[in-house]
């Protein structure tokens, strides 16, 4: 998996000091021109670990917020550790949702990331960018004391 890559013109992330800033990620491969829309969109794995059904009324309802939220966190799990750190040097999360009632879905696919879950802001937002297709946009904020 690689790191979140922004759709315009600024950083993914940005060290300050002892701290290691993430700009929002949002379902979106930017190489790939594409936006994840449900599980197909997912590894396999990562699919059946999330509770895909194979049930297409299940799946259409569930799906896109659990993978869009899966995606979100595993990029940000990349770029973190591409900064040098892991998941628990996350202290601080600001989640934007479209629905706020997405907020239970995204919450089961954060205990994969985090054994304890760091500081959150939750935000319901009228629309976010590319496309309204994008349910969730999450930034993060790691503690990574440089190297004496």
């Amino acid at each position: 998996m690689t790191i979140a890559q922004p759709l315009a013109k600024y950083a993914a992330w940005r060290r300050a000091g002892d701290f290691v800033f993430l700009s929002g990620v949002i379902a979106v491969d930017p190489a790939a021109s594409t936006i994840v829309k449900g599980y197909a969109d997912i590894p396999a794995e990562a699919a059946t670990l999330l509770g895909r059904t194979g049930e297409f009324s299940t799946d259409v309802k569930e799906g896109p917020i659990l993978a869009q939220s899966w995606f979100v966190l595993d990029r940000i799990r990349a770029t973190i550790e591409d900064a040098g750190g892991q998941m628990s040097d996350v202290f601080k999360l600001v989640q934007y949702f479209r629905n706020l009632d997405h907020f239970p879905h995204y919450s089961r696919v954060r205990k994969l990331f985090f054994a304890e879950p760091p500081v959150s802001t939750v935000v319901e937002v009228s629309a976010m960018l590319p496309t309204e297709d994008i349910l969730i946009e999450v930034e993060a904020t790691a503690y990574l004391p440089l190297k004496r």
